[in-house]
């Protein structure tokens, strides 16, 4: 490893590290936490609703936080539980009208961001852009999970 990878991996996780605290900061403004945000991001665009095994896997939060996050939203009538068909054992989680109200304006807003952001890169640009963070990732995640084997 080179005095260049090392500052290289300091630039790239200082800006994921500025990624996080934009949605942090987005989500605040609107009254949101961050953990929440995300969940209600993905429900927003699940037309079926989701399980909340489902909203763990897109949103890599832990079931007790999901399930906080859910309680709290079907307290304030921004989410319905209801029974899978397929799962009993499962409900499915939807947005009530009130919960795609609540929502909207702040998911649409950031969605079209990130849209555009990456828009203002060529084809082969974000094609790049994303190989080479999924690599990252996938290096990392199997260098975390070597330690603590």
């Amino acid at each position: 490893m080179t005095k260049e990878d090392r500052r290289n991996a300091y630039l790239y996780c200082k800006f994921r590290d500025e990624q996080f605290a934009l949605y942090d900061e987005y989500a605040k403004s609107n009254g949101i936490l961050m953990k929440t945000f995300l969940v209600l991001n993905a429900l927003f665009y699940a037309k079926d609703g989701m399980t909340q095994k489902e909203i763990c896997d897109r949103t890599f939060q832990s079931k007790q936080t999901v399930s906080l996050i859910i309680k709290n939203l079907a307290d304030d009538g921004h989410v319905t539980l209801s029974e899978n068909a397929a799962d009993k054992r499962n409900k499915t989680v939807r947005l009530t009208d009130a919960g795609r109200a609540y929502a909207e304006k702040p998911v649409r807003h950031i969605t079209c961001a990130e849209d555009t952001a990456m828009s203002m890169f060529t084809p082969e640009e974000q094609a790049l852009l994303i190989d080479l963070s999924r690599r990252f990732t996938r290096n990392l995640e199997r260098l975390v999970r070597e330690s603590t084997d």
